[in-house]
């Protein structure tokens, strides 16, 4: 029996289409347990500040706040300053694009 063909080189890069690189971005962002864990508080909660998501996360604050970081800087959450507080909440738009971009594969 003979073994299956791998696509070659050129079949791969063909294949790859321009959305990709925006659900790889979107996923990546999403690529770590506490980022995910962050984006269910924030759909439970609707909007918060970074206090009261360091009090449900076994995580330092500093840490979260990289989390956050990483997440508004890919759209998922939006987050707003007041005086010293950031409240962050759901980026609704970006969430029903990854659905989109998931449900496409």
């Amino acid at each position: 029996m003979k073994p299956p063909q791998c696509c070659s080189p050129s079949e791969v890069e063909s294949a790859i289409r321009e959305t990709d690189a925006e659900c790889a971005r979107l996923a990546a962002a999403l690529g770590h347990p506490a980022r995910v864990a962050i984006v269910r508080f924030l759909k439970q909660k609707g909007v918060c500040i970074c206090g009261e998501i360091v009090d449900v996360l076994p995580l330092a604050q500093s840490t979260v706040s990289q989390h956050l970081k990483t997440l508004k800087d890919a759209g998922l959450i939006r987050g707003e300053t007041d005086g010293p507080r950031t409240c962050y909440c759901l980026n609704p738009a970006a969430l029903d694009r990854i659905r989109q971009l998931l449900g496409e594969i």
